[in-house]
């Protein structure tokens, strides 16, 4: 199975000077947490996720006006429309991302996978397993930073609160 068969085809993406609203609007219009921001020859040259704009702007007090250039991930890494399902599911593994833009030999967006796209193949391929879906969804939501020391002699709240017996 190739990226091409379970890409969200020709997501709408925006512009460096789009605005955070403007963001925020199209991923509640298109039910999506993601945008792919792209230069004049629509190229990606970004990305702004429903997290960037909860950390990146609200967090620190920014206005809905905020320019996306001010706010996306400029370094983003994609595949290619006939690259392997299994090499897509390496590469968000590995850069433990839960979309990547699909694009063509110019760098121009064609689509866009989610975890959601893959976890659906799964469903319809016989060829991708759910053990490797498992796999995947494991390793993209592996913590990029060892957890912090907790409270509680390491115990989380919860199991804290769970009687010993």
């Amino acid at each position: 199975m190739r990226a091409r068969d379970i890409m969200t085809k020709d997501p709408e993406c925006l512009r460096r000077e789009d605005t955070a609203r403007r963001a925020a609007e199209v991923m509640r219009d298109k039910d999506c947490g993601v945008v792919p921001v792209i230069d004049d020859a629509r190229r990606v040259i970004g990305i702004v996720t429903d997290r960037d704009l909860a950390v990146r702007v609200i967090s620190y007090g920014k206005t809905p006006d905020t320019r996306l250039g001010d706010v996306m991930t400029p370094s983003v890494r994609s595949c290619a429309a006939d690259d392997d399902l299994r090499d897509v599911e390496r590469k968000m593994a590995e850069l433990q991302v839960r979309r990547i833009p699909i694009v063509d030999a110019g760098g121009r967006c064609l689509g866009i996978i989610s975890q959601a796209d893959i976890a659906r193949a799964a469903g319809r391929d016989s060829s991708v397993s759910e053990e490797e879906i498992a796999l995947v969804l494991e390793q993209i939501s592996e913590p990029a930073h060892p957890p912090r020391p907790r409270a509680n002699g390491g115990q989380s709240e919860a199991e804290a609160m769970q009687p010993q017996f």
